[in-house]
């Protein structure tokens, strides 16, 4: 859901990328210090995997594009915090690199992408466990956190298309929404298999603790 330059107006552009500036700032202190030598090479692996997801891309309405987030994977496997700093991380390197999503709107990107997919995906994933306890509960979380995770951040985008005046939030939402809503299942799908795999081959231990170490105040 990459939004390309020209298509925000400046009070939205500011107010995503305060946003994003604060949630940025505030994940570098989270994460300060708490990853081990094993995992901050996970990091750059789950990093490159988003990277390659996400510019498998195509175009859908007002200057948008329809992808894989990855949110819900990078916080599934090392936590929130860890999650937010590699979407945002890949998401200056496309922008900047390979002008995929305007500069000026990486605040919005990254708003959209790295915070509201990342927050809403886990915050699900985190309730389904306590609902559904067990491998089950798990199994739901990623499936139903993947999903919302992309449906939440589309959400946003329109939300910033509409108030931009560029299209109505009817005709934006209508679009981005039912695109991801198909993009969301197979995230879900991949979600699922990656972190399933990911922790039968290193242990679910070497991922908890991670996530334990970030999400604790030093």
């Amino acid at each position: 859901m990459h939004i390309a330059d020209g298509i925000l107006n400046t009070e939205v552009l500011v107010t995503t990328a305060g946003v994003s500036l604060g949630m940025v700032g505030l994940s570098l202190k989270k994460s300060k210090g708490q990853l081990g030598e094993r995992q901050i090479p996970m990091l750059g692996v789950v990093s490159s995997f988003i990277f390659a997801a996400q510019m498998l891309n195509f175009p859908i309405i007002g200057g948008t594009s329809g992808h894989l987030l990855g949110g819900m994977l990078a916080s599934a496997l090392l936590g929130p915090w860890n999650a937010v700093l590699a979407l945002t991380t890949v998401l200056f390197v496309q922008a900047v690199f390979f002008s995929d999503g305007g500069i000026t709107a990486l605040g919005a990107n990254v708003f959209n992408m790295a915070v509201i997919g990342v927050f809403t995906g886990y915050l699900v994933y985190q309730l389904t466990q306590k609902i559904f306890p067990g491998k089950t509960g798990k199994t739901i979380g990623l499936i139903a956190g993947s999903w919302l995770s992309v449906v939440a951040g589309a959400f946003a985008a329109s939300v910033e298309i509409a108030l931009s005046g560029l299209l109505s939030f009817k005709v934006a939402a209508s679009a981005l929404l039912f695109w991801h809503a198909f993009i969301g299942l197979g995230e879900a799908f991949i979600t699922l298999i990656a972190v399933t795999y990911l922790e039968k081959v290193f242990g679910a231990g070497f991922f908890q603790g991670v996530k334990e170490a970030v999400v604790s105040e030093k």
